[in-house]
């Protein structure tokens, strides 16, 4: 305490005047102040009214968790699924670090994905260049139908041999999943819908080389479809599956081989596959 010689009052040190001995200088005083300041979080510079309590402190938030690596076959069926709907294109580049950040997994991951769906021919591979989407030629497509013509009646055969309750249930879901997707115009579903069928139909027949070997060419259809077929078409026609069905259902074996057949048939026929040979007529092109 200090104590004014004129009346013999006392006042605490803190108030004493700078003048007084020992005193520090206002500018050291103001500066120690600012050094034992801690600046507060905007939230907590509000004083909160007398009659409410604090607002608790916020907790901080939990650091956010890095997405999951996706597994060799997530990704593969990502990419086939891509493809089996049109959102990949013929002739699209796939660029493995593009699509290791995409996936968030090692490109090492990505190459043994596309060399997987280059030995099932929906994927080229360039060298020097990279991997792409297939882009099967004319030649190609009419392999492909061949094929399919010698498979699918067989599967057709073994399916009704075979055939339990569960495995008609199957079909009819599927049938039923194709009905809603066209119901409500989704271009995207109906196309890998339909080529599904035609795996799906295989799967069940009990045979994994038909069902793998018909998995392959139901993609290349589809990218045949995506290059020579009208751009209205899909892959396959909406009552076509659901007779397909029903001649499975009445263990019609011999139906079900026929329908499958005039299927494809109809299929082909919807695609311009005629090899562009020979002299182009110009005077025919312009005639008017």
């Amino acid at each position: 305490m200090n104590v004014d010689n004129a009346g013999g009052r006392r006042y605490p040190d803190r108030v004493r005047c700078a003048a007084s001995p020992g005193a520090l200088p206002p500018r050291r005083l103001i500066h120690r102040k600012r050094e034992a300041i801690t600046v507060p979080a905007i939230d907590e510079l509000a004083t909160p009214p007398a009659d409410k309590p604090a607002a608790r402190k916020r907790k901080p938030a939990a650091p956010s968790r890095a997405p999951r690596e996706l597994s060799q076959e997530e990704i593969y069926e990502r990419i086939y699924t891509a493809i089996l709907e049109h959102r990949l294109h013929p002739g699209t580049k796939l660029a493995e670090e593009r699509l290791a950040e995409i996936f968030n997994a090692s490109r090492g991951r990505i190459r043994e994905v596309l060399a997987r769906l280059a030995h099932e021919q929906v994927v080229e591979l360039v060298p020097q260049k990279g991997a792409y989407v297939a882009r099967p030629s004319i030649e190609q497509a009419l392999d492909v139908f061949e094929a399919r013509r010698l498979i699918e009646p067989a599967v057709m055969r073994r399916l009704v041999e075979t055939l339990s309750a569960e495995k008609l249930e199957r079909l009819r879901e599927h049938e039923a999943l194709e009905a809603e997707a066209r119901q409500r115009e989704d271009k995207r579903a109906v196309i890998r819908l339909s080529g599904e069928f035609h795996s799906l139909a295989a799967d069940l027949a009990g045979n994994s080389a038909l069902a793998r070997t018909m998995r392959e060419l139901s993609v290349l259809t589809c990218l045949m479809i995506f290059l020579y077929d009208a751009p209205t078409a899909t892959c396959c026609r909406a009552d076509e599956h659901s007779q397909i069905v029903e001649a499975i259902a009445k263990r019609d074996a011999g139906r079900a081989e026929r329908l499958m057949l005039e299927h494809l048939d109809h299929i082909q026929s919807s695609m311009k596959l005629e090899s562009e040979t020979g002299q182009v007529d110009l005077e025919e092109i312009f005639r008017t």
